[in-house]
């Protein structure tokens, strides 16, 4: 072999072990790269705000007892009549009330060959509904109707279906800042654990929102609604 073959063949060696040694020191980087952006912390952040409600759901439920069907029709009608002029008199228009069909009950067709003795044979329960957006006027009318019940309307405040509702329907509207105000309660936190542990907080890694909920803000004020979310956020660490 000559010189220059020698010479070639050394040059060429050379540059194998310079490009070797590149390529273990860019591994290495990488490798350090990648476990630095592999640090990270999830953290929650909750946001919790009190809105009033929007809707309201009146059932007024009342009850009448006769033993001719007649009667008991005529019954349920003045009464329906009453109820509808007092939530007249109190600014609750007739497109804020619905009125359904009365259930009727006949009692003696309910024993089954029985011999008891009934003061009543028919009951009917009925219920007039108010549906509003004016929360404030229908909670004014409500104490006072008690001065139906004096006029002898027998109302039946303790069934489940005469329950009073009320709805928070702007939930799209305040979600956007519901979610920033969740996603800034955790990087605080994010913020408080990176300067804890001697490091600086990176960019979002991953983030997810949890659902929404809707609860009464206690149980005298179920017209005041309490909004929860709580967001998940991983944040990336770094030295």
């Amino acid at each position: 072999m000559n010189n220059s073959n020698k010479s070639s063949a050394a040059i060429l060696g050379v540059l194998l072990l310079v490009g070797l040694s590149v390529m273990g020191f860019l591994l290495k980087q990488a490798i350090i790269e990648y476990k630095l952006l592999d640090r990270s912390v999830t953290v929650k952040g909750l946001a919790q705000n009190e809105y009033p409600a929007d809707v309201v759901i009146w059932p007024i439920q009342f009850t009448a007892a006769s033993n001719n069907l007649e009667d008991l029709y005529k019954q349920i009608d003045s009464q329906t009549v009453l109820i509808n002029q007092f939530l007249d008199s109190n600014e609750i228009t007739a497109d804020e009330v619905t009125q359904s069909a009365p259930t009727i009950t006949d009692k003696l067709a309910q024993q089954y060959g029985g011999n008891q003795t009934v003061e009543y044979r028919y009951t009917a329960l009925q219920n007039v509904t108010v549906y509003s957006t004016d929360i404030e006027k229908v909670r004014s009318a409500m104490p006072k109707l008690t001065q139906l019940g004096k006029k002898g309307i027998v109302f039946s405040q303790n069934n489940y279906d005469a329950r009073i509702e009320y709805i928070f329907t702007r939930l799209n509207e305040v979600k956007p800042q519901m979610i920033e105000e969740s996603t800034r309660n955790a990087r605080i936190v994010a913020d408080k654990f990176a300067k804890d542990s001697d490091s600086q907080l990176g960019k979002i890694k991953r983030a997810s929102q949890g659902q929404f909920s809707i609860s009464n803000r206690d149980k005298n004020n179920p017209h005041i609604k309490r909004v929860r979310v709580v967001s998940t956020i991983e944040y990336y660490l770094a030295d």
